[in-house]
């Protein structure tokens, strides 16, 4: 489930995300990877691209590791109650955070 956080952020995006429990995967071109938490399944997968000032997130829950060796294709739920639950819980730790802009 993609959602933004509007900026500008006043910390980095490493630092953000820390506050917010994920941990640092990794990036390729213009994307960061985190992951919540940061061993084991079921997890929270987090995509964050920036856009401008803000922070673009597409969210969903990795069920299950990849079903063999070199397949990227997992148990992922893109929507329902939990990942929309998880986007409350990181809306709400950046408001308490960071008041009403981060």
């Amino acid at each position: 489930m993609r959602f933004t956080l509007p900026g500008p952020i006043k910390d980095n995006i490493h630092g953000l995300m820390r506050k917010i429990g994920y941990h640092y995967q990794g990036q390729s071109q213009q994307e960061y990877s985190f992951v919540r938490p940061p061993r084991g399944y079921p997890r929270f997968h987090v995509y964050l691209k920036e856009d401008d000032e803000d922070l673009i997130l597409n969210l969903h829950l990795d069920q299950k590791r990849p079903s063999y060796q070199g397949a990227t294709a997992h148990s992922g739920e893109y929507e329902g109650k939990i990942v929309e639950d998880e986007i409350e819980r990181i809306k709400q730790t950046l408001k308490k955070e960071y008041g009403e802009t981060i």
